[in-house]
């Protein structure tokens, strides 16, 4: 098996699967407390996932931000930093390897993703712009429409289908999308947004045929592209494996093609790079210049960007890393073997296996949920209960109301288990499989829940909510009945 072989293994019976090819050598202690805590804890976060103590939790599963693993040579990077203000050598590191991955000459540091969309709407939205993208995310969503831009998703017929076989269900709707200028008139479209992979719909690629097409329409009406490249090496990854036109490029050139298309590229680090921090590239001096003031304003210095240098360098390192399939390649294979297990035994799961995590089907798995009351939150919350596994809803409480009060309904209801870099044994992929499949035998047990404390933006972070019955409590009683005194 060449360096650059996926990590799967087929045994003699037949049977595939991920190998790490990597070795442990810190470890960090885990917490499996009984049922009946995990159900206290979970009434207490009200059942908001986001809100539970990391001291209850034994698997992490709500998100691969921040929580890859770093690699031995990204935390011995880490003691070279170059404490200064401005100008520290900690940041050239950076810059190069940036140019290296993205070949983007200038670099713009922020202190993750986020601020990264911030600086991106402050700097070219205006209010009644239209944005078209092949999906939303939460934050860019709020940030646009916060400077005047409305989203519009103008994803193909097969990007919201649970079960599929496309292997890109990332992809922008080009008819859509020319169909959309000719609506608004280019003088209205500030850009067209391109996330790789796509976060809310199960971690779904888009292709490198979609993108040049995307990027010929935009050529012709002087339009811009502007890419997340958060899961950028990921979706290179599928590039690689599913686009027979790329099966012997490098994992380089493919990102390299890819960001070539896009005059801005910006990221989330705490993704791309399994360190916290984030950035933005151009090769447009003018671009550049453009977004450059509003660094220093909202951020910290442009040599540093609100992140520690000691980030500054484990990015720098992870940047690199990105470039080697057998790094990337490691959460889409475990990720790929949990989406294949779990079908084995008719739990609803997105397909085909995307990035970031494993999403499951909630109006699937729990169809006796009326949406209005959160099935995907009601489904996170009660396989906590039973496994002590935080995953994260991605569904109508991660939308929005109308302003008439109404929950706008989400697209589609998943429960998302992230698979960070390098974090998950086989043993404790096989454990959340196994609880999800005694989940699904009594999953007439689980019902909805309600809010009872609501922000206003994001209420998916912060807000809280109750059970509609006593069904946890059923719930964990059947779970007692069935596995005694075990965990």
């Amino acid at each position: 098996m060449s360096a650059t072989t996926t990590p799967i293994i087929k045994f003699i019976n037949g049977e595939q699967i991920p190998i790490e090819l990597h070795k442990v050598r810190i470890v960090q202690k885990l917490h499996l407390k009984p049922v009946e805590e995990r159900l206290k804890a979970v009434r207490e976060g009200g059942f908001n996932t986001f809100l539970l103590n990391t001291n209850d939790i034994f698997l992490d599963m709500l998100t691969d931000s921040g929580t890859n693993a770093m690699s031995d040579n990204q935390v011995a990077s880490m003691l070279q930093a170059d404490d200064a203000y401005a100008g520290s050598q900690s940041y050239y590191r950076m810059e190069r390897a940036l140019r290296e991955v993205f070949g983007k000459h200038y670099v713009l540091p922020v202190h993750q993703g986020r601020a990264a969309e911030n600086v991106i709407s402050m700097t070219f939205i205006s209010e009644g712009d239209v944005i078209p993208m092949n999906y939303h995310f939460t934050t860019t969503k709020a940030h646009m429409e916060l400077n005047g831009g409305t989203i519009l998703e103008i994803y193909t017929d097969e990007g919201l289908k649970i079960k599929s076989d496309h292997p890109f269900k990332g992809n922008i709707d080009t008819r859509q999308l020319v169909e959309v200028i000719d609506k608004y008139g280019p003088g209205h479209i500030p850009f067209i947004r391109f996330e790789a992979s796509t976060n809310l719909i199960g971690g779904q690629p888009f292709s490198m045929a979609n993108m040049r097409e995307v990027r010929s329409i935009a050529d012709q009406h002087g339009i811009m592209i502007v890419l997340d490249a958060s899961l950028i090496g990921e979706n290179a990854y599928f590039i690689k494996k599913r686009e027979p036109e790329y099966k012997d490029a490098s994992i380089k050139e493919i990102l390299h093609e890819m960001c070539g298309m896009a005059e801005i590229v910006y990221f989330s680090s705490r993704k791309v790079s399994s360190t916290r921090g984030g950035g933005i590239c151009t090769n447009s001096e003018e671009l550049y210049l453009k977004m450059r003031d509003l660094v220093p304003l909202y951020e910290g210095f442009t040599t540093y960007g609100g992140m520690s240098v000691r980030e500054i360098e484990a990015m720098a390192v992870g940047m690199i890393e990105t470039l080697d399939e057998t790094v990337i390649s490691q959460s889409p294979s475990f990720i790929e073997y949990a989406v294949r297990e779990l079908e084995k035994i008719g739990i609803p799961v997105v397909t085909p296996a995307g990035a970031l995590g494993c999403h499951i089907d909630a109006m699937g798995f729990l169809p006796h949920v009326p949406q209005e009351e959160y099935p995907a939150g009601a489904l996170a919350a009660a396989l906590f209960i039973i496994s002590g596994c935080r995953g994260m809803e991605r569904g109508t409480i991660s939308s929005v109301r109308d302003e008439d009060g109404n929950d706008i309904l989400a697209d589609v209801e998943l429960l998302r288990l992230a698979f960070p870099r390098r974090v998950f044994t086989l043993s404790q992929t096989m454990f959340v499989i196994d609880r999800l499949h005694w989940l699904y035998q009594n999953r007439e047990l689980v019902g909805g829940l309600k809010f009872v404390d609501e922000p206003e933006v994001l209420r998916f972070f912060m807000g809280r909510l109750d059970a509609v019955s006593d069904w946890p409590e059923k719930l964990m009683a059947k779970f007692r009945l069935d596995f005694g005194e075990s965990l």
